[in-house]
């Protein structure tokens, strides 16, 4: 639905969930006529959430408020960011990825980059020990997905002997100070390249030059999970966890009751912490039997 001339989405069945169109690449400059527009909207509506802009962490709305993460990097130019607060090993790998033949550049959205990213997401089915949502779309569903916001996208793409091999989506938000990946992904047949750190030191530079202060690699962590293998990545690449108010505004009788009982949040985030470990495990220990030939991202 459009409101205030905002694209929001609505999930859920029995409690509705609203948010942003890009949540966490797009933001509300001022929420409370967002909020009255979906009081009066003709479609039900429990909950409205959003996120609050960097470099705002401290809350600004007197609504309900639970903390989220970002993991943020502010920038200020490609060198400093480059000699002082990345890692020694990230450094180095991006510099291998040089060395073996991989070139990174910013790169139109047409259709040999969508068959590219097609081709990537349909590399395997599982990646990081779990599956992976994107294997198995078409082009076509590719496409679409991989279009949206297309003024305010910046598409960027690791090349090994001119096939693409890995890319990063940075999608921006309305003001232009602030940047996310929305996608990065690299084919893991190529890992022994390092073209993700390769793509990620292009991101900062394409930020640095157009005046991009803080660039986003969504969470830092995810639910109960506070240390991981990609937490780890974005740390050694100088990404920090930055904590904002995120915010929840109950707006039925409904919406009440679920915020009051935590049905905002998904039933899994809500699972004891060594419930959701032991299952990753199992997780993990079931997909090595089932795809016995798959090398697995990590």
């Amino acid at each position: 639905m459009m409101i205030c001339g905002r694209e929001i989405r609505v999930e859920g069945g029995l409690v509705r969930i609203a948010r942003l169109d890009g949540d966490k690449y797009k933001f509300l400059e001022a929420p409370e006529p967002a909020v009255e527009g979906l009081r009066k909207s003709q479609e039900r509506v429990d909950i409205f959430t959003f996120m609050q802009k960097l470099p705002d962490t401290v809350p600004k709305y007197n609504y309900p408020m639970e903390w989220d993460n970002l993991a943020v990097l502010g920038i200020s130019t490609f060198d400093e960011w480059w000699m002082n607060r990345l890692g020694f090993k990230a450094r180095n790998k991006a510099k291998q990825a040089a060395k073996k033949g991989v070139t990174v550049q910013e790169s139109p959205f047409d259709e040999a980059f969508a068959q590219g990213i097609w081709e990537i997401y349909n590399e395997s089915p599982v990646r990081q020990g779990r599956r992976f949502p994107h294997y198995g779309k078409t082009l076509d569903q590719v496409r679409r997905m991989s279009g949206t916001f297309p003024d305010t996208s910046i598409f960027i793409g690791a090349y090994f002997e001119e096939k693409l091999i890995g890319f990063i989506k940075l999608t921006t938000d309305d003001s232009g100070t602030q940047a996310g990946m929305m996608h990065i992904v690299s084919m893991i047949r190529h890992r022994d390249k390092a073209p993700t750190n390769a793509l990620v030191a292009q991101a900062v530079r394409s930020c640095a030059d157009r005046g991009i202060s803080h660039l986003v690699y969504s969470n830092f962590a995810y639910g109960k999970k506070e240390r991981s293998s990609l937490s780890d990545f974005k740390e050694r690449n100088g990404f920090e966890r930055v904590n904002l108010p995120r915010y929840y505004v109950p707006l039925t009788s409904i919406g009440w009751a679920a915020f009051r009982l935590g049905l905002h949040h998904k039933l899994i985030d809500r699972l004891p912490g060594p419930l959701l470990a032991k299952a990753r495990d199992l997780r993990y220990s079931w997909y090595k039997h089932r795809f016995p030939a798959l090398e697995q991202d990590s």
